[in-house]
């Protein structure tokens, strides 16, 4: 199979190799797309430990089942694999699994390229009518899907006003599941004025260049991460109000403790998104709930060095990028 192989710090290149082979309930899939996350531009820039090179990146996968039970459906791949056993995953918990795994971290590898393989209980069914391109977007959707989800439950229902710190698919993901929980007003922050620009035309959601003086909102969904989001974060959210934090920008620093302790201000850390939450989030998708969603850009697989140039230039002007082998 051909495959963009992530080879060294800013190097991915093109290589043949072979086709990937399914063990014990798992299913071979053709990759149909595959959408470039911001963890997969972090390890193309040689920040994340986690992604050792060489290594076959993405795992935002729609595709079609070669094998096993599905063979023949159109699915899009839920990333981790999970035990199934553990307190978390009992719970329903299971992306606090300890034994999970994600496609695009060793020992599995990811979706830029023709196949992967997959548990046949990670794989959702999508209707012929959805497109993959589309369809490979429940991944990052889902983070911002768990995001609002727990945030309603701190509430006790829904927010009246969120700000949204980034722009990005995961940002914007969550303005979508937001608006879906019941929020209205709802204010996206995007310093890129190129994605800014392209954010205005795909919603009717107010995008900002600086969050907006005054808002006090309810809920903040940092889908940046970094120390300057945080404090921007913990400075606005009104009290009693709630901060998600999804963005992985930085490890550190950033949180007025003060204000968030004195306000009473909850903070919840989330990671990625319960099994439960990928499938509900690809059947909004799929039933128009979360709108057209039909904002990505595509390229070709061969295309993804220079698309992850662009990225990191600031050249890209959708919130998501999607390969297409």
């Amino acid at each position: 199979m051909k495959a963009l192989v992530y080879t060294g710090e800013r190097r991915l290149e093109m290589r043949e190799l072979p086709d990937p082979v399914p063990g014990p309930g798992e299913a071979l899939i053709r990759v149909d797309a595959s959408g470039i996350c911001g963890s997969d531009i972090h390890a193309w820039l040689g920040h994340d430990e986690r992604r050792p090179a060489p290594l076959i990146l993405g795992h935002e996968v729609a595709g079609t089942v070669m094998s096993g039970a599905m063979q023949g459906q159109r699915v899009t791949v839920n990333p981790l694999a999970t035990c199934g056993n553990c307190p978390a995953c009992l719970a329903g918990r299971d992306n606090l699994c300890p034994e999970r795994q994600i496609i695009s971290m060793p020992p599995r590898e990811g979706g830029f390229a023709e196949f992967i393989t997959s548990p046949e209980r990670n794989l959702v069914t999508i209707p012929d009518s959805l497109p993959a391109s589309i369809a490979c977007m429940a991944e990052p959707l889902a983070c911002g899907w768990h995001g609002i989800r727990l945030a309603s439950r701190a509430l006790e229902g829904a927010a009246e006003r969120a700000l949204i710190l980034g722009g990005g698919a995961i940002g914007f993901g969550a303005a979508l599941a937001a608006r879906a929980f019941g929020t209205r007003d709802i204010t996206i922050v995007e310093p890129n004025p190129t994605r800014r620009s392209r954010l205005s035309t795909l919603d009717n959601f107010r995008i900002t260049e600086s969050a907006p003086a005054g808002l006090n909102p309810d809920l903040v969904v940092d889908a940046a991460g970094f120390a300057a989001t945080r404090l921007i974060a913990s400075d606005l959210v009104r009290p009693g109000g709630v901060i998600v934090h999804i963005g992985l920008g930085e490890a550190m620093a950033g949180l007025n403790i003060r204000r968030m302790t004195l306000q009473e201000i909850s903070f919840i850390g989330t990671y990625t998104y319960t099994s439960r939450d990928f499938t509900d989030c690809a059947k909004a998708i799929s039933e128009g709930s979360l709108g057209p969603c039909n904002w990505a850009e595509t390229r070709a697989l061969h295309e993804g060095a220079a698309a992850f140039s662009d990225i990191i230039s600031g050249r890209i002007a959708a919130p998501k990028l999607v390969l297409l082998p």
